[in-house]
């Protein structure tokens, strides 16, 4: 049995985890990126680590205030908080430059004078020879002495020989042969950073020890770990995930539907439901389904991330809607269903219909997958006197059911106002008049709701309250055939 460790042999604490989640703001949050971000916020988070945010505005054509807005939101919506501040890629231009140089200085870089016309050229070249049209620049080793006084890019010296092996967490070793990588450009012509060597060097600078991206971004590992190799910096551990596919098995498109994490909070589906369904995605914990936040944090780990593409189904993301709904503090459900009218412009609650909601929430939130359907059952709360009955409902507001409603009102003008005494009151009216109670639930429907299908009218008088219960009915009661 081996001996206790002595404290000059004690192994130093593992370094503490930064992830970093690094959207472009040339559209809205994607749901695919909604998930990366996800993923990174629970392997931090979990770790009592760090999730940071990082802005790759490099695109000056293609990014906007907007879009980058639309991310934050999408991202405040779906409860992913970040450490710090938000890093603009562009405002850090100047340092990814000072790297590019720094690896010139050393030998690891070098100027490339070729135009882009003698790069086609030898491309074509190549390709009638049947050759591999990865540019080789007769700068790599030319004397700088030979170097003419033209506009250059600068590049760097990819390994040759060899190969480069990426050791995913999730994709396990991925090996490129190096004959396949050309000498990446880090400096265009004009003095601006490529992306390549912005993403290296600002991962670098933020310390982040994950890099969970998307596996469209694995061959851009095995040339970014060549900046890594030539600055002498700790290589990050890389988990590659897989992409989201339609159900049909393909690349998601707008065909499938909502792609945006706007969208999906339009259509009013809980955050936390969204959480729950992104989560399980392309990783698993057991058989799990529904699960919280809580639980995720302590089981999220890369070593349950599947290799093959997940696949969106909106069934089972209502249905863990659903679970998370019900499951939902009222109060914080309240909140939610108060940000779903605000993103789709509907009027703002008034304070006393908030209290009839919060008071009334749990009969509203069974079996409600998504908000519009919460509101659908909350439609006596939301409606105002006199009720218009719908349709359906107004058929059994007949005379004689109007009669029945009449003779109710008064009877129920000193019965407690607490469900047992309800029961009992409007169960003793039923008998004394031998009628069955659906009898007198389909009119009590229409009048309190307006509707046909509605949660029990024991629940909707309790939440109305004694005045407005017997008012709607008194209404009903005295409506005109």
């Amino acid at each position: 049995m081996p001996s206790p460790a002595s404290p000059d042999t004690v192994q130093p604490a593992a370094k503490p985890v930064v992830t970093r989640f690094a959207p472009s703001p040339t559209g809205y949050l994607h749901i695919g990126g909604a998930r990366t971000a996800l993923f990174n916020w629970l392997y931090a988070r979990g770790r009592g680590g760090k999730f940071l945010l990082r802005i790759e505005d490099t695109d000056r054509a293609r990014s906007t205030p907007e879009a980058t807005e639309a991310i934050l939101q999408g991202l405040a919506w779906l409860g992913l908080d970040h450490d710090g501040e938000v890093i603009s890629q562009f405002e850090r231009a100047d340092r990814h430059r000072e790297v590019a140089l720094a690896l010139l200085a050393k030998g690891a870089a070098y100027k490339c004078f070729s135009t882009q016309d003698e790069i086609e050229a030898f491309r074509e070249a190549a390709r009638a020879e049947g050759k591999s049209t990865l540019f080789q620049s007769p700068w790599r080793d030319a004397d700088a002495a030979s170097h003419p006084d033209a506009p250059y890019v600068i590049r760097l010296k990819t390994d040759n020989d060899g190969a480069t092996v990426i050791r995913d967490a999730v994709q396990g070793d991925v090996t490129i042969r190096n004959d396949q990588l050309d000498d990446m450009v880090l400096l265009r012509s004009d003095g601006t950073p490529v992306y390549m060597l912005a993403v290296v060097v600002d991962d670098f600078d933020m310390g982040v020890t994950h890099v969970i991206r998307g596996d469209d971004h694995l061959n851009n590992a095995a040339r970014q770990m060549g900046i890594y190799a030539a600055m002498g910096w700790d290589l990050p551990v890389y988990a590659h995930i897989p992409l989201i596919h339609g159900p049909d098995g393909k690349k998601l498109s707008k065909r499938h539907g909502a792609l945006g994490a706007h969208e999906y909070q339009v259509m009013g589906y809980p955050a936390a439901g969204m959480r729950n369904y992104l989560a399980r995605l392309g990783w698993s914990h057991g058989d799990d389904e529904f699960f919280s936040d809580a639980q995720a944090l302590e089981w999220f780990d890369l070593d349950g991330i599947g290799k093959s593409p997940a696949r969106l189904d909106f069934k089972k993301l209502e249905n863990i809607c659903g679970q998370q709904i019900a499951a939902a503090d009222d109060a914080a459900l309240l909140h939610e269903l108060a940000g779903f009218l605000s993103a789709t412009k509907a009027p703002v609650l008034s304070d006393a219909k908030k209290a009839l909601l919060l008071d009334g929430m749990h009969c509203l939130k069974e079996r409600a997958k998504t908000f519009p359907e919460l509101l659908d059952k909350a439609a006596f709360i939301m409606a105002d006197r006199p009720i218009e009955p719908e349709e359906k409902a107004a058929k059994n507001l007949d005379s004689v059911s109007r009669g029945i409603l009449n003779e109710l009102t008064p009877h129920l003008q000193n019965v407690s106002w607490s469900r047992d005494d309800l029961e009992a009151a409007l169960n003793g009216f039923c008998e004394a008049r031998e009628i069955k109670f659906g009898k007198l639930a389909g009119p009590m429907r229409a009048a309190l709701a307006g509707r046909a299908a509605t949660p029990s009218v024991f629940d909707m008088m309790l939440v109305l309250g004694r005045e407005e219960s017997l008012a709607r009915l008194d209404d009903a009661a005295r409506m005109a055939a």
